[in-house]
């Protein structure tokens, strides 16, 4: 009962003084999809050439031969949250491409612990209430082969739906632009994510405001700002794949994460915070695929406080027989010594398959 009292604190608390541009705003969406590129760390912005490009890196979706759509299931947090995802793609002709996505991340049947007492002081389990909250991401991308030879471009107009039970809710809307480059084998990216920012205004229950306003003395006292600000964030990429006798291959890759404030990334001033990333995919017969990544390095405060580097493992397995491809990944929420790994299943179709 605690946990849902002061999980719901937490949450009202979240629009809190967002008037001005947040570090983390919107996070949900910075998570991540399709099993592979999470096996990988995510190390994909170079390399993305399929469906889940909407979201990795628009531009990708120029390598598009046929119709695909991708959907992806995870536990976050001890199976507290849920993270679902789809993802719809085609080509237009042959230079152009376009794609949808829906991202959900929710918490459901949080404790409403708000009315426990009543107004004689005694507490009341009846008066216990159960409410969700929970975040959605529509994505729109347009993708576009440009006259230099080997180069792409893509953009995703995105809508922000985020819903705290009957408290409060917001509506956000923002763009993304993502930039590829291949020669010689070699796979360049650029992805900037809320590059115009992105804004959402909240609507606020403020007769519910007013049963928590004084929850703890001193706090939350006058009602939170109404706009909410997501600063922009840049991913610069590499990828190589290298052919080993005909039936093998090694896709080695590398991330730069970059957000233009301090945070506890690895690298970090006040006007630039970099988070490095690098990725492994292994194939055989482009059927089996084994990888491994490692990102996420962050600076963690020690109880003694000392300050050490913690980072993130990734592992993944995929299978792909004709247009289905089936991924795993085991992820590391935590720095390696919480252990909060996640179990990460995602499925890819080319439904050209049923076609023909």
């Amino acid at each position: 009962m605690k946990k849902g009292y002061l999980l719901l604190l937490l949450l009202v608390c979240t629009v809190n003084h967002s008037q001005a541009v947040r570090k983390y705003s919107n996070e949900f969406m910075n998570i991540g999809v399709d099993a592979a590129a999470l096996g990988m760390s995510n190390t994909v912005v170079a390399s993305t050439s399929d469906v889940n490009s909407g979201y990795w890196n628009p531009a990708g979706l120029i390598h598009l031969e046929d119709h695909q759509v991708s959907l992806m299931h995870a536990n976050y947090f001890a199976n507290i949250a849920q993270y679902d995802y789809a993802a719809y793609a085609s080509p237009i002709d042959d230079r152009s491409a376009w794609g949808i996505s829906l991202i959900r991340f929710g918490v459901d049947d949080i404790l409403n612990t708000t009315e426990l007492i009543d107004s004689q002081g005694n507490i009341d389990y009846n008066r216990i209430s159960l409410f969700s909250t929970a975040d959605y991401g529509f994505t729109f991308s347009y993708a576009r082969k440009l006259p230099v030879p080997g180069f792409q471009y893509g953009v995703n107009a995105k809508v922000i739906r985020r819903i705290i039970g009957k408290f409060a809710s917001s509506w956000g809307f923002g763009f993304d632009v993502g930039l590829q480059f291949e020669k010689n084998d070699w796979q360049f990216g650029i992805m900037v994510r809320d590059i115009t920012t992105t804004y959402n205004v909240w609507n606020i229950d403020e007769a519910e405001y007013k049963k928590i306003a004084n929850a703890i003395p001193g706090e939350n006292q006058e009602l939170p700002e109404s706009t909410e600000i997501t600063a922009p964030k840049a991913q610069l990429g590499i990828a190589k794949k290298f052919i080993i006798h005909y039936d093998y291959s090694i896709m080695a890759a590398a991330n730069m994460n970059m957000r233009f404030a301090k945070t506890n990334d690895a690298f970090s001033t006040n006007f630039i915070s970099i988070d490095p990333a690098v990725g492994l995919e292994f194939g055989y017969t482009d059927l089996v695929f084994l990888r491994a990544g490692v990102g996420n390095f962050q600076k963690v405060q020690q109880l003694d406080s000392t300050e050490k580097v913690g980072f993130q493992p990734n592992i993944g397995l995929g299978f792909k027989y004709k247009g289905i491809q089936i991924d795993y990944a085991l992820t590391d929420l935590g720095n390696q010594s919480t252990a909060l790994y996640s179990n990460i299943f995602s499925v890819k179709v080319d439904l050209g398959l049923f076609r023909n």
